[in-house]
């Protein structure tokens, strides 16, 4: 009847107008009135990070608490409790704390008894996110992962106490009190993740490399990609290591700790700004040279930052013979009779020889200008680290137990995964949200859930975005997941 009325009035006026407009306002605000703030939802972080997770295989896991975790992480970064706060206010999903922690000690368990590591082999889900990463890494470049980076971070705990994976080492942070685990990351072209290892916190760098580097040949058959690594993880047993296993590699040299021989050709070559130059280290390997004048500057700021910290520690009367050592600018001490120390200037002036100058070993056969832009690709390694510690908080870590800690990397790796697929569709569009603005535009993206007040079915309605959210859910549905 009421809907007669309507159609009555249109033929008769012509105007589109309602005897019934009263009636319909009060229904209208009487529903609104009974809308309360929990039927208001944050769905962003599920509509965009949500359907990466999805989209890039993440689902096949099948476990509806760790894709909880994977999106706090991408939205809202913090402890497990604020996860458990976030998903009971915006998305009404109530968790025990303590079913999340016996989550994440079942999460990542491996085989063996007292495995640490890349000692032992991952089970669970952290064997299933590996498998997922990797078909999809592999898919992104192409069907073959051609080139390899490696390195390694720090992670510390807040935290006094010890155990065995958490150590006290240097730190670079400054935390030299915290225990930490070292995190080894293995990536390809793009920084597109292929595996990680946890290793202790008092390990030598050099000594990750290689099991890590092999451990993932063996579980992906990987192949023989060219690997590349920065000068830390340089050592006369990696590179036999490699060179046995049938591996081109470019690794970060260091010309001045070369032999007396090799360190003479190097300088004989006097390089100039831009200059590039290869010097024969062996039948098999090369060092390629390159000198440039910015590099230069830096290096003479930094000789002579050190060396005025030197000599105010020399007249504050604390360096004793324990001192002279290579270790950093203590090169530049050295003693004169029984007592006195003092500062070798000869030294420090002849040094000034190799401001300026970066040296790459390589067993390739690479151009030497193509070795060095290789090589400074290792910043996508550099960028996954800074990602993981910045956006997605990987540090400080609170976690005590084992288990709960590769749990917590686990999460983070993954979440790191989905971050470089939406940076990867964005430029693929060729749109100007950065990746940064496209995790902020999330925060306000909503929907209302309601119940019809006649049939008491419930619904849920996304509410009107703005262009930039259009823009950004358009991206993001229309993708389809990489063949």
């Amino acid at each position: 009847m009421e809907e007669n009325a309507r159609q009555y009035v249109r033929e008769q006026t012509g105007l589109n107008m309602s005897l019934f407009e009263y009636e319909d306002e009060i229904k209208l605000n009487n529903f609104i009135s009974t809308i309360s703030n929990s039927q208001i939802q944050v769905i962003g972080p599920e509509i965009i990070f949500g359907t990466l997770y999805d989209r890039i295989g993440y689902s096949s896991i099948n476990n509806d608490l760790f894709k909880h975790l994977v999106v706090t992480r991408l939205f809202n970064p913090g402890s497990k409790l604020k996860t458990i706060d976030y998903l009971s206010r915006y998305q009404g999903i109530i968790y025990d704390i303590s079913k999340i922690y016996c989550f994440l000690d079942n999460l990542c368990l491996r085989k063996g008894e007292g495995g640490r590591g890349a000692k032992t082999e991952a089970t669970g889900i952290k064997r299933q996110v590996e498998d997922i990463t990797y078909i999809h890494t592999q898919q992104v470049l192409g069907g073959k992962i051609e080139v390899v980076f490696y390195d390694m971070t720090r992670l510390y705990f807040e935290s006094s106490d010890e155990d065995d994976l958490r150590k006290t080492g240097f730190s670079k942070d400054g935390k030299h009190q915290c225990p930490q685990i070292f995190l080894g990351l293995l990536v390809g072209q793009g920084g597109n993740p292929i595996g990680y290892e946890l290793f202790e916190g008092n390990i030598f760098e050099g000594n990750t490399f290689i099991p890590v580097l092999q451990r993932m040949e063996e579980r992906f058959n990987l192949g023989k990609p060219v690997v590349i690594a920065d000068s830390a993880l340089l050592s006369n047993k990696n590179i036999s290591a490699l060179e046995e296993d049938g591996y081109e590699y470019i690794l970060g040299a260091r010309p001045k700790n070369e032999t007396e021989i090799i360190k003479r050709k190097i300088l004989a070559l006097d390089l100039k700004d831009g200059d590039v130059s290869v010097v024969n280290k062996t039948k098999t390997t090369r060092l390629v040279i390159s000198r440039t004048d910015k590099r230069a500057v830096k290096d003479t700021h930094n000789r002579k930052r050190g060396l005025e910290r030197l000599i105010k520690r020399l007249n504050s009367g604390k360096l004793t013979k324990s001192n002279i050592n290579n270790k950093g600018y203590n090169k530049y001490l050295k003693m004169e009779g029984e007592i006195s120390i003092s500062i070798d200037l000869e030294k420090f002036n002849a040094d000034a020889a190799w401001d300026g100058i970066k040296g790459y070993l390589t067993n390739t056969c690479l151009p030497a200008k193509e070795v060095i832009r290789n090589y400074k690709n290792l910043w996508f390694i550099e960028r996954a680290f800074r990602m993981n510690k910045t956006d997605l908080r990987v540090r400080p870590i609170y976690h005590r137990l084992y288990n709960r800690i590769e749990a917590h990397i686990c999460i983070c790796f993954t979440a790191y995964s989905i971050m470089l697929e939406l940076e990867r569709l964005l430029k693929a569009t060729k749109s100007n949200i950065s990746l940064k603005r496209a995790q902020e535009i999330t925060y306000n993206m909503y929907q209302i859930v309601y119940q019809l007040p006649n049939s008491k079915d419930t619904k849920a309605q996304i509410l009107k975005m703005d262009k930039e959210q259009q823009e950004l859910y358009g991206i993001i549905m229309s993708s389809k997941k990489v063949c």
